[in-house]
C-alpha cells in the first residue's frame, strides 16, 4: 500500500508459509521484499524480470555498475544461469548450498536479466542455505536477485529491524526470522584456469578454497567492480569510522575486541566466530549511540575469518 505521502506501508511479518506465500505473490508481481539468509538480510526481486530488479537498485541508491548476486535452490537451476567447469564444480559439491558465491561465464541462454550483471558476460551465483530464502525461490520458481537489504553502502543488515532502519517506505514486506547466522555477506570467489581470485572475503576462507579446489587463492587485483562489496567505501555508517582504536577519543563509540573491552564488544575471549555475527549488529548501535558522533574499532586480527571482518571494516571507514 502506497501512503499519501508517495512512500510505501512498509511492514514486517515473522517468518512462516503465509508470509512467504504473500512474499512471492509481491515478486512475481514485480515488488521486491527483504527476506534474511544465512549471512545478512536480503533484498530480494525475480532475477529474470528487469522492471523488478530496478527497483531493488532504486530501493537501494545502488550505482548501476555494481552487480548483484543471483541465488538458486539446486545446481540444475545454476547451471541454466552460469557456466561450469570442474573447479566450479568442485567448490559448488562441497560448499553448496551455504555462504559461497562464485562468479562464472553467464550462459548463453541465462533467463538473469541483463540489469542484474550490470552489462558484465559473467554472473554471480550462490546456492543459500538458510530456509526463508531457498523457501520463497521455491515458491516463485525463479532465480532470486538479493543484495543486501540496506540502503547502498551503508552498514549490511543482519536484523528485520536494521532493514526498516534504512529502507522503511521503500519496500513493502521484511519477513522477520531474527538474527542471520554468519551476520557477514558471502565470500565471492572468480574462478580462472589455474588460480582462484577472492573478489570478497566472508565466511569461507582461502585455505578451505585451496584445500578443495587444489588451486591458489590470489586477491582480486585492482580491476573494474566484478561483484558485490567491492566498491572500496561500501558498509558504511552515518558516523566516520576509526580503526586499530585501543581506547576512545573524545565523543566516540569505542567497538572493543578480546582485551579491549570499549563501550560494547564484538568478543571479550576474542571469536572471530562471534565477532563475525555481531560486526553489523554493533556497528548498528554504535550508528544509533546519542553520545557520540563517530565510532573507534579495536585491532581485529587479519586471519581466518577476521580477514573477512578487516575488509568489512576498512570499507566502512574509507574517504567517502
Amino acid at each position: 500500500m502506497i501512503t499519501p505521502n508517495g512512500t510505501l506501508d512498509t511492514i514486517i511479518r515473522p517468518y512462516d508459509d503465509d508470509a512467504i506465500a504473500e512474499a512471492a505473490r509481491r515478486i512475481l508481481a514485480g515488488e521486491c521484499v527483504a527476506v534474511p539468509t544465512e549471512t545478512v538480510y536480503g533484498l530480494a526481486a525475480d532475477a529474470t524480470n528487469a522492471e523488478a530488479v530496478a527497483r531493488v537498485y532504486e530501493a537501494k541508491g545502488r550505482p548501476s555498475f555494481n552487480p548483484l548476486i543471483v541465488h538458486v535452490n539446486d545446481f540444475w537451476e545454476a547451471e541454466e544461469i552460469a557456466e561450469f567447469d570442474r573447479f566450479s564444480q568442485m567448490l559448488a559439491e562441497e560448499f553448496w548450498p551455504g555462504p559461497l558465491t562464485m562468479v562464472l561465464p553467464q550462459n548463453p541462454d541465462s533467463p538473469v536479466a541483463s540489469i542484474v550483471t550490470a552489462g558484465l558476460d559473467t554472473v554471480a551465483i550462490r546456492m543459500p542455505a538458510f530456509p526463508p530464502i531457498r523457501d520463497l525461490i521455491a515458491a516463485t520458481e525463479c532465480p532470486i536477485a538479493a543484495p543486501s537489504a540496506n540502503v547502498s553502502g551503508r552498514i549490511s543488515p543482519t536484523r528485520a529491524e536494521h532493514v526498516m532502519a534504512t529502507l522503511q517506505g521503500k519496500i513493502g514486506l521484511i519477513i522477520d526470522a531474527g538474527g542471520t547466522v554468519h551476520g557477514l555477506e558471502s565470500t565471492i570467489v572468480a574462478i580462472e584456469h589455474d588460480h582462484l581470485r577472492l573478489l570478497r572475503p566472508g565466511p569461507i576462507d582461502r585455505t578451505q578454497l585451496e584445500a578443495v579446489t587444489g588451486l591458489e587463492v590470489r586477491d582480486a587485483g585492482e580491476g573494474g567492480i566484478e561483484a558485490p562489496g567491492q566498491l572500496k567505501s561500501h558498509y558504511a555508517p552515518a558516523k566516520p569510522v576509526r580503526l586499530d582504536a585501543l581506547e576512545a577519543e573524545d565523543n566516540e563509540f569505542h567497538i572493543g575486541f578480546g582485551d579491549v573491552p570499549g563501550d560494547a564488544s564484538l568478543s571479550p575471549d576474542g571469536n572471530l566466530v562471534r565477532a563475525a555475527a555481531l560486526l553489523f549488529d554493533a556497528l548498528h548501535h554504535a550508528e544509533q549511540d546519542e553520545d557520540s558522533d563517530a565510532i573507534a574499532i579495536a585491532p581485529i586480527p587479519d586471519e581466518g575469518l577476521g580477514a573477512a571482518i578487516n575488509d568489512r571494516l576498512r570499507r566502512a571507514a574509507a574517504e567517502r
